[in-house]
C-alpha cells in the first residue's frame, strides 16, 4: 500500500506487488460474449465484465499495437450549429458489423476492418436544443435479439438526448415501426408528475432485462430550488415500447422507504436518478441500478432524513419492477457521492461457499460486495459514527455504512499527513494552504463559508475522485477486480443563497484546490488501479497509472517514478478493458507544470493482469475519453475507443489499434 512518508519514500512505494492467484471461477450472468470475440453490450455482457477470453494480443507482442484505422464521428457533418462534448461512446460489435452513437446522438454502422461507414442515422435530437446537465455527451447502445410474431429480429435500443427511447434494426437503422410511435417513446411522459423537460434527459444506454427495456436518466445537477424532475426508473416493453413498470427511486406515500423523506419532501424533490450504466442477471431476472444523489448534492435541509432510495444500489425483477433488495451507501448524501458507475456481477467462493455475487465501486473509494440474489453482504458491513453537520436548517445522519472487506481503494479522509512533502519548501506551502480549510475523517459534512471564516472542508475522495462513470472491470474467471481511480481533492462548503437567483436556503461553495506551484496539495499517487481478490476481499496489487507531475520544475531532480496522472476538472481519469491476460486502459494528457490542465491528447496503456507491469504505451490525438473495448474481425483481433471533443475542436473520431 501507499505509506505517508518522505517524498522518495513515498514514490518508491507506489507499487504493491502480490501475484494474482488465478483462483474461483464463474458462470457468465451477463450471458454475454463468447469466443468468437463479439462485444455485445456497453461492458461486453449485462454482468458489466468488461472481459473477453481474446488472447491474440499478449505480453509476447503488445508493443506492435499500431494504430490501423480511424473513423470521424459523423456528428461533424450534422447541419447544426451545435459541438458535441467529450466523445464517450463505446462500440458495440455484432455479426461483422461496429455500432456506435455520436455526441449528437446519432447511431453508425461501421466497418470493423477498415472504418468505413455503413450507414447512419440521425434522429435529429439537437434540434430540442442542448441537453441537461454535461450537454452533448452520449455513452452508447444497447442490443436485443428475440422474437416478434414468430420471426426472429436483432434491434438496436438507444435513449437519445431530445427525450426519446428509439428501437432501430440492427441490419439496416431504421426505425422499427411497430416501436411505440414509429421507433420512438417519449421518455418525458410516464413519470408520475408534470416535469420540465430541458432539465432531463438521457446519454448512458438502457438495459435490456428478461425481455424489458430498463432505462434511467441524466436530471440537472445545477438546479435553482428544491422543485426538480424525480430520477424514477421505468421499464418498456422491448418488442412494443409500452411502458410497463415503474419504480420510484423517491418513494411516495404507502411505499418502502417514504418516511426516510420527512417535512413531505418525497413530493417536490428531485434526481435521486440512475444517469450511469446498470447490470442484469438474465438468469434471475434481477437488473441492479446504481442510484445518485437527490436535489441538490450539497446541502439537504429542504429533503431532511436518510432519502431512500438515493446514493443505493438497488436489485429490481426486470418483468415487475418489484424491488428485491436495496443498500444505502450513503444516507442523506451531502457531499454528490453518487453511485456512479455500473456493479460488476460474478460468481465468487468465499471460505469454500460459493456465492452469487454483486460488486459495487463508488466515489468514496469503497468497494460493496453483497449476494446478488438476497443482497446480503459478502463481509460484515459496519456502521460508524460520523461528524454531524453545524449548518442551519441542515440534517445529516449519525453514522454511515463502511464494509470490513475489501479494504478502500483510495485514502479515506484527510488529514496534515496527506499534504505533499517532496521537499520541506513545498510541505510548508502546503501546510499554508491547508490553514484555511477543515480537516477530517470521511462524511465530514460541508460547512458554512463565512467572511473571515474556514474556506471549506477539504475532502477525500471527493467527488472529483475514487472510481467515477468509467467503473471497474472484472475477470469472472479469477474473481479478480480491476478498479481505475483518482486521488483528488476539493473544498466541500455551503453559503447562503440569494433568493433572487435561487429557491434554496444554501447554495455550493466549492473547489478543485491546488497545492504549491500548482501541483497537487495531497501526497501520490494520482490516479491508480488497484486490483482486488473477490474471493478473500484482499487487494493484490496497486500501481500509479501515469506518469503525473514528476517532471514539474519544483521536484524534477528528484528523479521520481510515475506519480499518477489524475485528469482535469472532475472528469474521470480512464476506462479499461480486460483480456486474458492483459488490461488496457486509456487516459487524458496534461501539463505537468499545471496539474489541473488537461491538454489535446492522451496515453492508452497495457498493463499485466498478474502483477501491474506496465508493458506498452502509445500516445494519441486528440484526448481519449470513452472505455476501450476489444474485438475479433476476420481473425484479426482489434482494440477501439474514442477520441476528442468537438465543443473543444479536437475531432472526435473512433480509433482502432491492431498488430501490425
Amino acid at each position: 500500500m501507499f505509506l505517508n512518508k518522505a517524498a522518495v519514500g513515498v514514490a518508491s512505494s507506489f507499487v504493491l506487488l502480490i501475484l494474482a492467484s488465478r483462483c474461483g471461477g464463474n458462470s457468465d450472468p451477463g450471458a454475454g460474449n463468447d469466443a468468437t470475440g463479439e462485444w455485445r453490450h456497453y461492458a461486453a455482457d449485462r454482468a458489466s465484465t468488461k472481459y473477453s477470453p481474446l488472447d491474440q494480443i499478449n505480453p509476447s507482442n503488445v508493443d506492435r499495437l499500431r494504430e490501423v484505422w480511424r473513423w470521424t464521428s459523423v456528428e461533424t457533418e450534422a447541419d447544426t450549429e451545435y459541438r458535441g462534448g467529450q466523445y464517450k461512446s463505446t462500440p458495440l460489435y455484432i455479426d461483422g458489423t461496429l455500432y456506435i452513437t455520436t455526441s449528437l446522438s446519432q447511431v453508425a454502422a461501421i466497418d470493423p476492418g477498415t472504418g468505413e461507414t455503413l450507414w447512419v442515422y440521425d434522429p435529429k435530437s439537437y434540434e430540442a436544443g442542448r441537453p441537461a446537465n454535461a450537454g452533448f455527451q452520449h455513452r452508447g447502445l444497447e442490443y436485443w435479439s428475440g422474437e416478434i410474431d414468430g420471426e426472429p429480429v436483432e434491434r438496436l435500443l438507444y435513449a437519445a438526448h431530445h427525450r426519446r427511447l428509439i428501437s432501430l434494426d440492427r441490419l439496416t437503422g431504421e426505425p422499427d415501426p411497430a416501436f411505440g410511435d414509429g421507433g420512438m417513446v417519449n421518455t418525458a411522459l410516464g413519470l408520475g408528475r408534470e416535469i420540465n423537460e430541458r432539465q432531463y434527459t438521457h446519454s448512458a444506454p438502457p438495459i435490456v432485462c428478461a425481455d424489458v427495456i430498463v432505462l434511467g436518466s441524466i436530471i440537472s445537477d445545477g438546479p435553482r430550488g428544491p422543485k426538480m424532475p424525480p430520477g424514477h426508473v421505468r421499464g418498456y416493453d422491448v418488442r412494443t415500447g409500452e411502458q410497463r413498470w415503474i419504480f420510484r427511486t423517491i418513494p411516495q406515500p404507502g411505499e418502502f422507504g417514504n418516511e426516510t423523506w420527512l417535512d413531505g419532501s418525497w413530493e417536490y424533490s428531485g434526481n435521486t436518478n440512475v444517469w450511469t450504466m446498470m447490470s442484469c442477471d438474465d438468469e434471475l431476472g434481477f437488473v441492479y441500478l446504481p442510484v445518485s444523489t437527490p436535489t441538490n448534492d450539497w446541502y439537504g435541509g429542504h429533503r431532511r432524513g436518510d432519502n431512500l432510495f438515493a446514493e443505493s444500489l438497488v436489485a429490481l425483477d426486470a418483468r415487475t419492477g418489484e424491488r428485491r433488495w436495496h443498500f444505502q451507501a450513503v444516507r442523506h448524501g451531502l457531499w454528490d457521492y453518487d453511485l456512479a458507475s455500473a456493479p460488476n456481477l460474478l460468481d465468487i467462493t468465499v471460505d469454500g461457499r460459493r456465492i452469487k455475487a454483486v460488486a459495487q465501486v463508488s466515489k468514496q473509494g469503497i468497494t460493496y460486495v453483497f449476494d446478488r440474489e438476497t443482497g446480503e453482504p459478502v463481509w460484515p458491513i459496519d456502521e460508524i459514527p460520523v461528524p454531524q453537520t453545524t449548518v442551519p436548517g441542515e440534517w445529516s445522519s449519525p453514522t454511515q455504512p463502511m464494509p470490513t472487506k475489501p479494504p478502500p481503494f483510495e485514502r479515506l479522509g484527510f488529514t496534515e499527513d496527506d499534504l505533499i512533502d517532496f521537499t520541506p519548501e513545498l510541505r510548508a506551502e502546503a501546510l499554508e494552504i491547508a490553514e484555511d480549510y477543515v480537516l477530517g475523517p470521511i462524511y465530514t459534512p460541508p460547512l458554512e463559508v463565512r467572511e473571515g471564516g474556514r474556506l471549506g472542508v477539504l475532502t477525500l475522495p471527493s467527488a472529483a475522485g475514487g472510481a467515477n462513470w468509467r467503473g471497474a472491470a472484472v475477470d469472472p474467471e479469477a474473481g479478480v477486480l480491476y478498479v481505475p481511480s483518482m486521488t483528488k481533492v476539493m473544498s466541500f462548503g455551503v453559503q447562503p443563497a440569494d433568493a433572487a437567483r435561487s429557491e434554496f436556503r444554501y447554495v455550493d461553495a466549492l473547489g478543485l484546490l491546488e497545492g504549491p506551484r500548482g501541483l497537487p496539495l495531497v501526497k501520490p499517487p494520482y490516479s491508480r488501479i488497484t486490483a482486488i481478490n473477490l474471493n478473500r476481499g484482499e487487494h493484490l496489487w496497486q500501481v500509479a497509472h501515469g506518469p503525473g507531475p514528476k517532471d514539474h520544475p519544483a521536484i524534477a531532480h528528484l528523479d521520481l517514478p510515475d506519480l499518477g496522472s489524475a485528469s482535469h476538472g472532475i472528469l474521470s481519469n480512464g476506462g479499461l478493458v480486460l483480456t486474458r491476460d492483459l488490461i488496457f486502459i486509456i487516459q487524458a494528457d496534461y501539463d505537468s507544470s499545471r496539474m489541473t490542465f488537461m491538454g489535446n491528447a492522451g496515453h492508452i496503456r497495457a498493463y499485466d493482469k498478474r502483477d501491474g507491469a506496465k508493458l506498452w504505451e502509445h500516445r494519441v490525438e486528440p484526448t481519449p475519453h470513452g472505455t476501450p473495448m476489444t474485438y475479433l474481425h476476420e481473425g484479426r483481433q482489434y482494440v477501439a475507443f474514442t477520441v476528442g471533443a468537438g465543443r473543444w475542436e479536437q475531432i472526435p473520431a473512433l480509433v482502432a489499434l491492431a498488430l501490425e
